[in-house]
């Protein structure tokens, strides 16, 4: 299951999943964002793509459990992500801020939850949270990323978001391998002014390590690179 598959990143997941072999339900926030996905019904004869229209804010997860009709949840991928625009201090909009937490740090929370019991029935249960380097508390402490317009509604979320990994890693430790993912610096239109790699290249990264031993859990992946600090 990816979320936040109606474009950039989570469209591009769900293409290179589908054409790995994978069945993959790509939950989309709006019916209008469906009919993007309506090609990868079938990519060359493998299992194809059934979209569920779902915003990841609701309490109200029916549409994503009757999608999976109690099967085995072997890969959720938290992806769907909320920015906002970079505000000077004095300015920042708190209402901004917790409407980042909603869909960063709460969504991926209310999905865990919701399919729990299928993640569990899963052979090898992975739970992916599609992160960002400037979630990192102890980068941003060093000034890592001083020189970037980010927003405080954006890395708030995404450190709340990494902390909502390590606590699933600690309850699920032994039955499911939790995973915070930054993908890179991808060319999409949430991507930073230094933004060069095409999403198409993490996603079969991203794949790559899925079809991995890795056994790690917690882990703070960056694709193609090391791995960052929390």
């Amino acid at each position: 299951m990816v979320t936040g598959a109606g474009r950039g990143f989570g469209a591009v997941l769900a293409r290179e999943l589908s054409a790995a072999g994978w069945l993959v339900l790509a939950v989309v926030r709006q019916a209008s964002r469906a009919p993007a996905l309506d090609g990868l019904a079938a990519l060359d004869g493998l299992p194809g793509v059934q979209v569920v229209i779902h915003d990841v804010r609701s309490d109200d997860l029916s549409a994503v459990v009757d999608a999976v009709r109690g099967r085995p949840v072997d890969v959720l991928i938290n992806n769907a992500a909320q920015g906002a625009a970079h505000q000077r201090l004095g300015g920042v909009d708190a209402a901004g801020v917790m409407n980042a937490v909603d869909v960063n740090a709460a969504g991926p929370l209310r999905m865990v939850q919701a399919l729990l019991p299928q993640l569990l029935s899963s052979a090898d249960p992975v739970i992916v949270n599609i992160t960002s380097r400037l979630g990192s508390v102890s980068a941003q402490a060093r000034g890592d990323f001083a020189g970037l317009s980010t927003s405080y509604a954006y890395r708030v979320s995404k450190a709340a978001q990494n902390m909502v990994t390590v606590s699933l890693a600690q309850d699920l430790q032994g039955r499911v391998r939790c995973w915070a993912v930054h993908p890179g610096k991808l060319a999409t239109g949430m991507g930073q002014a230094d933004a060069v790699k095409p999403p198409r290249v993490a996603a079969r990264e991203l794949l790559e390590l899925l079809e991995s031993n890795e056994r790690r859990s917690p882990r703070f992946v960056s694709l193609g690179a090391p791995d960052l600090d929390w």
